[in-house]
């Protein structure tokens, strides 16, 4: 062979080493197949044992040998292709499958007969598992993005979609995700809304920066209006390089129309909540304005050397109190004192109260009746049950009523079901004695009830404290009660003689107790004084 041939053989060799093919060389009239070391070493063969290629179709995969062996027969028939080409999958002598790429160039004479057929062939096993596995990944990814329920989309650089799942397909009401490739949100969206998507994204493009989660209002190809939560991201290639955008968004009309309505509820709540607050507030001043202001003159006239002075503090814990007390004049020389306290708080109990203040008001008219705080109890019960039965409503009050009586020289009380109240004179304080069978039943719960009166001299007694239980069952940090026996204590150490210092200092020293600045339940506390002039 000439030294050119050789060095021309050479250089071929030098080429398929680099490329990492074998070569093959099929004389068909013979049918002598020669193969390079290269393929022998690709199939684990030695030369003498190595297969026909063309013959031992068995050692083509059951998969590939079908279009294997009808490209063969596409070269091979006279006048047929003269390029064979295949990628099956191969056993080689070590009983692996591997993967290969084929290639080979007919040689045919005049007749077109295959007279010889050379070509190549390399090992493309690592190829085609990373793009099995890269197919698989797309799969998986495909997969997800079809089936999570947000709209996702992918964008080139000129906004045109590029990539989008399923459910931003039916979005936009096309028929599959194909049809929205190389289409922009204005052959979709209203020019108003398109402009304002195709701002935002140059503005990925050009900062890097995504736009998180905003609400944006899109009109759908039905017309009707819907509201999405919107993120958008860069997106990168794998040299970093932002080659369009990419976003995801949430259907939210229902949440936003939820907040409209929850909102524009709230709105006519607070509109509700404002007027209620208002008759609250009317009904507030309407009840300070009844209590007493003035307290009557006992006795009546000039020239007398003893006379009773009252005082009262009343602090309600809410717009509404449940308590109430009366001071009103039995005759010339006798004040009836009435103090309550209504069961709970709010509207129902400033009801109540009301109630209780117009009957009241009604028997203090009645002298007689008046001056016996038995029967004015009696009174204040029937009337009171008469009315919550009528409305079908079960409340109760207790009261206390007593008469102080300066002609008889005694204290007429009766309780029904409030705590007595407490007096202080030269031998200290304690707490009036009810005496018979003790306190009767709250009003408004029986209408037979009956209620005893007892009397107290009046030459023992100073001063006088009605009260409301708010005042004594405050608390303190221990979690002890102040209760009417420390109550009872405190009257008879108060350092004031006059009634408003006696009150002040109640009151003083009951939150000093609780550690607190505030009580928390209504107090009315009312206070008489027998004032030697």
């Amino acid at each position: 062979m000439p030294a050119m041939a050789y060095r021309v053989d050479d250089r071929l060799e030098l080429a398929l080493r680099a490329s990492n093919e074998g070569i093959w060389d099929w004389d068909i009239t013979t049918d002598e197949i020669h193969y390079s070391g290269r393929i022998l070493r690709f199939l684990g063969y030695r030369r003498d044992e190595v297969p026909h290629l063309f013959h031992h179709f068995e050692m083509v995969h059951d998969s590939d040998r079908d279009e294997y062996v009808e490209k063969l027969k596409q070269v091979l028939r006279p006048g047929g292709v003269d390029l064979f080409a295949v990628e099956p999958r191969m056993r080689t002598a070590k009983d692996e499958w591997r993967c290969f790429r084929i290639r080979g160039v007919v040689v045919r004479d005049a007749e077109g007969h295959a007279l010889r057929m050379a070509g190549s062939m390399i090992d493309i096993t690592a190829r085609k598992e990373a793009e099995a596995q890269l197919l698989d990944e797309r799969h998986l990814i495909r997969l997800l993005i079809d089936n999570v329920p947000l709209n996702i989309y992918f964008k080139d650089r000129e906004s045109r979609f590029t990539l989008v799942n399923q459910s931003q397909a039916k979005w936009l009401g096309v028929g599959s995700e194909e049809d929205l490739i190389g289409k922009t949100d204005h052959d979709f969206f209203e020019p108003e809304h398109a402009d304002r998507a195709l701002q935002d994204e140059q503005q990925i493009l050009a900062t890097g920066k995504p736009i998180l989660g905003y609400v944006e209002r899109e009109t759908l190809v039905t017309g009707e209006d819907a509201w999405v939560l919107t993120t958008k991201m860069p997106l990168f290639d794998r040299k970093g390089q932002i080659i369009g955008t990419f976003g995801v968004s949430n259907d939210v009309t229902e949440l936003v129309r939820t907040q409209r309505s929850l909102a524009e509820t709230a709105a006519a709540l607070q509109r509700r909540n404002d007027e209620i607050e208002e008759e609250l507030k009317l009904a507030r001043e309407v009840q300070q304005a009844l209590l007493p202001t003035r307290y009557p003159a006992i006795p009546q006239g000039s020239g007398e050397k003893t006379r009773l002075v009252f005082g009262h503090r009343y602090i309600p814990i809410s717009g509404l109190a449940g308590d109430f007390f009366e001071v009103f004049p039995v005759g010339s020389r006798a004040a009836g004192m009435l103090i309550c306290d209504v069961m709970g708080h709010g509207v129902r109990s400033a009801i109540v109260v009301s109630m209780l203040r117009g009957l009241a008001e009604r028997a203090e008219t009645e002298e007689d009746l008046a001056g016996d705080p038995a029967a004015f109890l009696d009174r204040l019960n029937e009337g009171l049950c008469s009315i919550l039965q009528q409305a079908g409503v079960t409340m109760f009050a207790t009261a206390f009523y007593v008469v102080v009586d300066l002609d008889g020289g005694e204290l007429r009380y009766a309780s029904a079901g409030h705590p007595a109240g407490i007096i202080r004179g030269e031998e200290g304080a304690s707490v009036l004695p009810l005496g018979g069978r003790g306190s009767g039943p709250a009003l408004g719960l029986f209408p037979d009830a009956q209620y005893e009166h007892a009397r107290y001299p009046l030459s023992a007694v100073k001063q006088l404290l009605l009260f409301t239980d708010g005042i004594f069952e405050v608390q303190n940090q221990r979690g002890e009660e102040f209760l009417q026996n420390r109550l009872a204590e405190l009257v008879g150490t108060a350092d004031g003689d006059d009634i408003d210092t006696l009150l002040d200092e109640v009151l003083e020293r009951v939150l000093a107790f609780a550690e607190s600045e505030r009580f928390d339940d209504d107090v009315c506390l009312l206070a008489m004084e027998v004032r030697e002039e």
